[in-house]
């Protein structure tokens, strides 16, 4: 009802979502190439929307090439009608994935320029963002493969239609050398469903 309410209103209707992909196999470990260059390329930016975006489109595309890989996923998210509000989740979504093990890389100027494949056979990405307007796609479950698909070609389409707010991708491990086991993979990502 309230929704209904604000919608009449005109209000604006923001959607803040949070997309885990968890990818598995030794084949899997030179996406965190990609994921650091797209990391470096957004702090590069110092937060320039069509750039992240950029780096999003490229981040989505890779996972899509990557869907042979897709063992789990998961995601959450809420609708709001404040711009401020909308800001205060993203902001928790940010604190909680950095949290979350090796996911803060450094990205800095004494960062490794030669990346070194590690040989993690666990790879979860984390993607957040912010958008105006409505994206079904994204407003759904997707714990089922063709569901994840959609969805991530639904965040590519946001970046094209120019309604995003707020980009934000985390991956874990983020460190050059370091491991995702089974164990920790069940400690910090207790939410990701078998696809």
């Amino acid at each position: 009802m309230r929704g209904r309410f604000n919608q009449l209103s005109g209000q604006t209707r923001f959607v803040v979502c949070r997309v885990f992909v968890h990818l598995s196999g030794r084949e899997v470990a030179p996406l965190l190439g990609v994921l650091n260059q797209a990391g470096r390329e957004a702090v590069d930016s110092k937060g320039d929307m069509p750039v992240l975006g950029e780096q999003l489109v490229r981040v989505c595309e890779t996972l899509l090439e990557y869907d042979t890989f897709w063992q789990s996923a998961a995601n959450e998210g809420d609708v709001v009608w404040d711009e401020g509000e909308a800001g205060d989740y993203i902001n928790e979504l940010f604190t909680d994935s950095a949290g979350r093990y090796g996911s803060s890389a450094d990205f800095g100027p004494n960062s490794s320029e030669n990346f070194a494949i590690p040989m993690t056979q666990n790879v979860v990405v984390m993607i957040t963002a912010a958008f105006e307007g409505e994206a079904p796609e994204l407003e759904a479950n997707l714990a089922d493969i063709h569901a994840l698909r959609t969805g991530l070609k639904a965040l590519i389409d946001l970046n094209y239609r120019g309604t995003l707010r707020a980009i934000q991708i985390h991956f874990s491990p983020a460190q050059v050398g370091d491991e995702l086991t089974s164990d920790q993979l069940i400690e910090s990502f207790p939410e990701l469903i078998p696809l």
